[in-house]
C-alpha cells in the first residue's frame, strides 16, 4: 500500500533565507529603515573618513602591535578595535577600507551598467548580425567563471585599484546586457513604439525617448543587487593579493592578514568580516525592496 504525500509535502519548500527575506519584505518600508540607516552610515564614513578615524591608517608602531580592542596607548590615545600586526589602528583601517570598497563597487557597477545597458539596447533594437554578435560575446563571457576571469585579467594587468575597477566593470556587463535586451525586445513590439516608428521617428529618438525609460527600472534593480556582489568580489581579490595593495587599507587585505593571527589576534579578521556582512546584507535587502517596488505586479491598481 502506497501512501500519497500530503499537499504540504508536495509543495516545493523554500530555504530559510528566502522565507526570512519574504517575511521582512512583507512588513513594508519600516523594516527596510534599519538597513537603509546602516548603508547611509557606511556611505557617510566612506565620504568623510577623517571625521571618524582616530589615527592614520597607515602609521605603524611595532611597540603596540597586536593589542586587543580597547587598548590605551602610552600617549593616552585609545584604540577602539585594537591594533594589527604592525601596530596600526584597526578601527581607522576599517573606516578607510569602507571608502575603498564602496568606491570600487559603485564605480564598477556604473561602468558595467552603462556598457551593458547600451549594448543590450542595441542588441534588442537591431535584431540582425549586430544584436547576434553582441549577445554571443555576452554568452561567451557568461560561460567563463567570473572569479577566474577576474584573477587572470588582474594578474596580467597587474594588481592596482584602477585595474581592479576596470576588471570588475568590464567583466559584469553581460548581465545588464541580457536584462536590457529582453526589455528592449518587449518594448519594441508595443503599439506606441510601432506607431512612432511609422510616423518616421529615427532610431536614436526611439531608443532615447521610448525604450530607455522602460530599460532604466530593471537596470536599477540589477545595479542595486550587483553593488553587494562587487564588494564581495573586491574583498576576495584583495584577500589573495590582487586587489588594493598595501599599505592602503582594504577589508579583503585585512581579512587576509587576520586569518594568519586567528589564535592571537581574533579581532583582525572579525571586524572586517562583520563590516562586509552588514553592508552586503543591507544592500541586498534594499535591492530586494526596490525590485518589489518597481514590479508592476505588486502595485495595487
Amino acid at each position: 500500500m502506497s501512501i500519497s504525500p500530503t499537499p504540504d509535502q508536495q509543495a516545493p519548500t523554500r530555504s530559510t533565507m528566502e522565507r526570512a527575506k519574504a517575511g521582512l519584505r512583507s512588513l513594508g518600508p519600516i523594516t527596510i529603515f534599519p538597513f537603509a540607516l546602516i548603508l547611509l552610515l557606511f556611505v557617510l564614513i566612506s565620504i568623510v573618513p577623517g571625521w571618524f578615524a582616530m589615527h592614520d591608517p597607515t602609521l605603524t608602531a611595532l611597540s603596540i602591535r597586536l593589542k586587543a580592542p580597547g587598548f590605551i596607548g602610552p600617549d593616552g590615545s585609545s584604540y577602539l578595535l585594537g591594533t594589527d600586526e604592525l601596530g596600526r589602528d584597526v578601527f581607522s583601517r576599517l573606516i578607510y577600507g569602507a571608502r575603498v570598497s564602496l568606491f570600487v563597487s559603485v564605480t564598477a557597477v556604473f561602468i558595467s551598467g552603462i556598457i551593458g545597458g547600451l549594448l543590450g539596447m542595441l542588441a534588442g533594437f537591431y535584431r540582425n548580425w549586430v544584436g547576434a554578435f553582441i549577445m554571443r560575446v555576452a554568452d561567451i563571457l557568461l560561460s567563463i567563471p567570473f572569479f577566474l576571469l577576474a584573477i587572470l585579467t588582474v594578474a596580467v594587468l597587474g594588481p592596482s585599484l584602477l585595474n581592479l575597477i576596470i576588471v570588475l566593470g568590464l567583466a559584469r556587463w553581460p548581465r545588464y546586457a541580457r536584462v536590457t535586451q529582453s526589455t528592449t525586445l518587449s518594448t519594441v513590439n508595443r503599439d506606441f513604439v510601432k506607431a512612432t516608428a511609422a510616423l518616421g521617428a529615427r532610431p536614436g529618438r526611439l531608443l532615447l525617448k521610448h525604450i530607455l525609460p522602460e530599460v532604466i527600472p530593471p537596470l536599477v534593480v540589477v545595479a542595486t543587487l550587483e553593488v553587494g556582489l562587487m564588494i564581495i568580489f573586491e574583498a576576495s581579490l584583495s584577500f589573495i593579493g590582487l586587489g588594493v595593495q598595501p599599505p592602503n587599507p582594504s577589508w579583503g587585505s585585512m581579512l587576509s592578514v587576520g586569518q594568519q593571527y586567528v589564535s592571537t589576534g581574533w579581532w583582525l579578521a572579525t571586524f572586517p568580516g562583520i563590516a562586509i556582512f552588514f553592508i552586503v546584507i543591507s544592500i541586498n535587502m534594499i535591492g530586494d525592496y526596490v525590485r518589489d517596488w518597481l514590479d508592476p505586479k505588486n502595485k495595487k491598481r
